[in-house]
C-alpha cells in the first residue's frame, strides 16, 4: 500500500447522547402564556381606549404564547378567561391619575390592595364587573396569574355617551401599543417572575 492508512470509523464518545428534537423541546422551559385584556365601553368616548389598543394589536403579529382580547364591559368573561391559567395578565384600560389627558401609566396591583373577599350576599353584576372586582374574584378563587400589570391612559372624556376617542387619547394609542408590547416582552422572561 503506498503508505496510506485505511480510514478509521469515528469513535463514539462514551456516555454522551444527542437529544432528539422532541427531547430537546422537552428540555426547554415552557413558554409563558400571557393575556392582554382590553376593558371599557366603546360607547362612552375615552372608555373605548382598551378596545382600540387591542384592535391595533390584532393588526400586527403577537409573540407566541400571547393572546389579545377585547372584553369590553364583560368582566365575568374576563374572570373566566383568566381562570384558564395564564402566567401574566396585562389589563388595558383608562384610569384617572390626575395627569394630563393621554398620559400613559404602568401599574401593578397587589393582591392585598384589592379589598377583602367577596362576601355572601354581596351583589356582583356579571355584565358590569369593574377591573378591581374582576381581580378580587380571580384572587378569591385562587386563579391569580403570576403577574398582573395595568397599562392605563388618562381620559379626557368619560362623562357623555358617544363613540370615538378624544384627540388626546387617540394620540396615545400608538405609544400605548408600544408600551404594551414592551411590557409583554419583559413578562416573557423568567426574570420577570423572580422576587
Amino acid at each position: 500500500m503506498n503508505g496510506e492508512q485505511p480510514p478509521t470509523a469515528p469513535r463514539a464518545i462514551v456516555g454522551a447522547t444527542v437529544p432528539s428534537p422532541a427531547e430537546d423541546d422537552a428540555l426547554r422551559p415552557p413558554e409563558k402564556q400571557i393575556l392582554i385584556a382590553g376593558i371599557g365601553n366603546a360607547w362612552m368616548r375615552d372608555d373605548g381606549f382598551g378596545g382600540e389598543v387591542i384592535r391595533r394589536l390584532e393588526q400586527g403579529e403577537l409573540p407566541s404564547g400571547v393572546s389579545a382580547l377585547d372584553f369590553g364591559t364583560g368582566g365575568l368573561d374576563l374572570a373566566y378567561e383568566v381562570m384558564r391559567g395564564y402566567d401574566a395578565l396585562v389589563l388595558v384600560d383608562v384610569s384617572h391619575q390626575d395627569g394630563p389627558p393621554g398620559s400613559l401609566y404602568v401599574m401593578e396591583p397587589e393582591q392585598e390592595s384589592l379589598g377583602g373577599p367577596i362576601e355572601d350576599g354581596e351583589i356582583i353584576d356579571p355584565h358590569g364587573m369593574d377591573p378591581q372586582n374582576v381581580l378580587r374574584f380571580v384572587h378569591m378563587i385562587g386563579a391569580w396569574p403570576g403577574r398582573v400589570v395595568v397599562v392605563a391612559c388618562e381620559p379626557a372624556d368619560l362623562d357623555a355617551a358617544g363613540f370615538g376617542l378624544s384627540d388626546a387619547v387617540a394620540a396615545a394609542i400608538d405609544p400605548a401599543v408600544e408600551l404594551v408590547l414592551s411590557t409583554v416582552q419583559e413578562l416573557r422572561t423568567d426574570a420577570a417572575y423572580q422576587t
